[in-house]
C-alpha cells in the first residue's frame, strides 16, 4: 500500500471509529466475524466488570464458512471460556449472516429468554464500529449502546490482522463500501443517518478511483451529489438499479 492509499484509508478509519467512551451494562453483545480478537476484548471487558452478560452473534459469513466448521458466535464463545468467561454468563446467536440481523436475532432470543437488558456494550472490527453503531439505534432504538473494539491502530491492524481470507486491499476496500452505506442506508431505513466531512467523502471517491470498489454497494456512478441512487429512480431502469443492489446487499456480509 503507497503512502497516498494509506493517508485517505487512515482518513476513512479515523471516522469508522466512534471513540465512545466505555461504560457499565447489563450486557456486551458481540458481532463476530473473521476477527477472533473481538472475542478477546469481549472477554477483557467482561473481566473488567462492565457487564455480567456476553451474548455472541453471528452464524457464518463467506469468509468464515471457509475457515470454520462452525458458526462465528460458538467459536467466540470457546475463546471467552478458554479466557476465563464462566458458560453460564455466555449466550450465543447463531443464525445472524449480517448486522441487522445481529441485532434483530439478538433481541428475539432476548425475549425468548424474558430478558429485558436495557443498555449494551456492542464490540465490532474498528473499522465497523460505525456501521454497527448506526444499525443498533436504528433496530432497537430504546436501548443504551456503546460501541467499542480491539484497542488498535490502522497500521497494526494491517500489519498484524490481515490474513489469507482478508488482505490489506480487503480492508480498505470494505471501509470504503462501509462509508458508502452510510450515506446510502438511512435511505432504505437499515441505520440511523450520519454526517459525514466533506474530507471523509473526499477520501472515500479517491479510493474508489483507485480501484477500492470490491464491496460498494453501488458503483460510484450510480450516486449523484446527494448520495441518491440510480436505483431511487422509477420506471425500467430505476428497477434495474434496485435489482442490482438487492443482488449486491445479499453478497455482502458483515465479514466479506
Amino acid at each position: 500500500m503507497d503512502q497516498q492509499t494509506y493517508a485517505l484509508a487512515q482518513t476513512l478509519w479515523n471516522y469508522h471509529l466512534m471513540k465512545h467512551q466505555i461504560a457499565a451494562a447489563d450486557a456486551i453483545l458481540v458481532l463476530c466475524s473473521h476477527d477472533e480478537r473481538v472475542a478477546e476484548r469481549a472477554a477483557q471487558l467482561f473481566h473488567e466488570g462492565w457487564a455480567p452478560l456476553v451474548i455472541f452473534s453471528g452464524g457464518q459469513g463467506s469468509i468464515t464458512r471457509t475457515l470454520w466448521n462452525e458458526p462465528e458466535a460458538e467459536r467466540f464463545a470457546g475463546i471467552a471460556v478458554n479466557l476465563g468467561v464462566p458458560g453460564e454468563n455466555i449466550l450465543t446467536e447463531t443464525q445472524s449472516t449480517n448486522t441487522g440481523e445481529n441485532i434483530e436475532f439478538t433481541k428475539r432470543l432476548l425475549a425468548e429468554r424474558g430478558l429485558d437488558l436495557q443498555r449494551f456494550i456492542v464490540v465490532q472490527k474498528p473499522y465497523m464500529e460505525r456501521r454497527a453503531f448506526a444499525t443498533f439505534r436504528k433496530l432497537w432504538p430504546d436501548k443504551e449502546v456503546v460501541v467499542t473494539s480491539p484497542q488498535v491502530t490502522f497500521r497494526e491492524y494491517v500489519d498484524q490482522y490481515t490474513n489469507r481470507a482478508l488482505s490489506p486491499a480487503d480492508v480498505v476496500g470494505i471501509m470504503v463500501g462501509d462509508l458508502q452505506r452510510i450515506r446510502v442506508y438511512p435511505d432504505r431505513g437499515w441505520q440511523i443517518a450520519q454526517e459525514i466531512p466533506d474530507e471523509v467523502w473526499g477520501a472515500f471517491e479517491e479510493l474508489v478511483r483507485a480501484g477500492y470498489d470490491k464491496y460498494l454497494v453501488y458503483k460510484s456512478t450510480e450516486l449523484d451529489a446527494d448520495g441518491k441512487t440510480d436505483g431511487d429512480e422509477g420506471g425500467d431502469e430505476g428497477g434495474k438499479a434496485r435489482a442490482h443492489q438487492r443482488q449486491r446487499d445479499a453478497d455482502y456480509r458483515r465479514d466479506a
